[in-house]
């Protein structure tokens, strides 16, 4: 496996796709745990 088959748009397309899903996986877990842990131990 080469350097120009890891630029393949399809890997490009898997990149941001795990990236993406990681950021809304982070920003879930903030908003649904961290928040609420916040609220109720009263900042």
């Amino acid at each position: 496996m080469d350097r120009s088959t890891l630029t393949h748009p399809a890997f490009r397309t898997a990149a941001g796709t795990l990236a993406g899903y990681g950021l809304l996986l982070l920003v879930m877990t903030l908003l649904l745990f961290l928040v609420p842990y916040a609220i109720f131990a009263g900042f």
